[in-house]
């Protein structure tokens, strides 16, 4: 019985033995498994959220392809734009064709606007040009290209001719000497291609203030005349107006009248206007000036179409 029971005990503590190892294996495996869980949770987790991430991505860089795309469309769009404006070249040509300008067989009529750019009418002007679809020449004054550079680059950007009208319109200044209209002309051209952004964006076209003849600066006029030649300039007056200079106080009526006066009987007119911050009644008659000429049989050009 003794035996037995000695024998017994030993297989006791055997089991006894066993039975914490197998606990202790389980309690050491429970973590474990649980660690490896979560690893391969966080991982399919991390792993969705890479994938989501690569797909915003690659939403977002086809957004940013798409925009840069477009905008690179634009800039093209408008470089084909800007591309399509003539550039000015004036030949031995263009200098025949200016000195020959009035003797046109065909009805012909260039508007002119003298003295701008202002901020309260070209803009109006430039709205109504827009609506006619007639392209028009601009000599503008220096002094207001600095002041007002972002209409002189729409008025060139819409397909006007950008022509030069000297610098300060000051009398004493430009008519000082023959070399002083030159000066006043080369500082203009620098403030327009500033403006429109061309560097080498030539005028080739001059208007003299009080035009090329007569008054009391009417020999340094001549003179200067050979100077502007000698300088590849050609320069033009004109043989119509509606009268906007006088300094009279006219009415609409007046000077519409006057227009249809000066244009009356003659094939290639080009005529005077202004669009200087006084003007307002020049752009409330453009529309009536502009059918008036029509009716009358006269198509419309500006100097792109003479300087070539």
């Amino acid at each position: 019985m003794i035996v037995d029971l000695i024998e017994v005990k030993p297989k006791l503590n055997k089991f006894k033995v066993f039975m914490c190892i197998l606990i202790l294996l389980l309690l050491i495996s429970i973590p474990i498994m649980f660690i490896i869980k979560n690893y391969q949770n966080n991982k399919l987790y991390n792993d969705v959220d890479i994938g989501l991430t690569n797909e915003t991505q690659k939403e977002d860089n086809n957004k940013n392809d798409d925009l840069q795309s477009n905008e690179e469309k634009d800039v093209l769009q408008n470089q084909e734009e800007f591309q399509e404006i003539p550039k000015v070249t004036l030949t031995e040509n263009g200098f025949q064709n200016i000195k020959n300008i009035y003797k046109s067989e065909e009805k012909i009529a260039y508007l002119t606007f003298d003295d701008g750019p202002s901020k309260t009418v070209t803009p109006l002007i430039l709205d109504v040009l827009r609506q006619e679809d007639v392209k028009a020449t601009f000599f503008v004054l220096g002094s207001r290209v600095e002041l007002y550079p972002e209409l002189v680059k729409q008025e060139y950007e819409e397909g006007h001719y950008i022509a030069n009208h000297g610098y300060s319109h000051i009398y004493k200044d430009i008519y000082s000497n023959p070399q002083a209209v030159l000066e006043e002309y080369d500082k203009t051209q620098i403030a327009i291609r500033q403006a429109i952004g061309l560097e080498d964006y030539l005028c080739n076209l001059f208007r003299f203030p009080g035009g090329s003849n007569g008054g009391k600066h009417n020999n340094i006029k001549s003179q200067a005349k050979k100077v502007l030649e000698e300088n590849n300039i050609a320069y033009v007056d004109w043989n119509a107006l509606n009268n906007d200079a006088t300094g009279e106080s006219l009415t609409k009526e007046q000077m519409f009248d006057k227009l249809v006066e000066t244009t009356n009987g003659k094939n290639s007119v080009v005529i005077l206007m202004h669009d200087a911050g006084d003007k307002i009644l020049t752009y409330e008659i453009l529309q009536q000036v502009i059918k008036y000429l029509r009716d009358e049989g006269y198509t419309f050009k500006n100097f792109y179409d003479v300087i070539e």
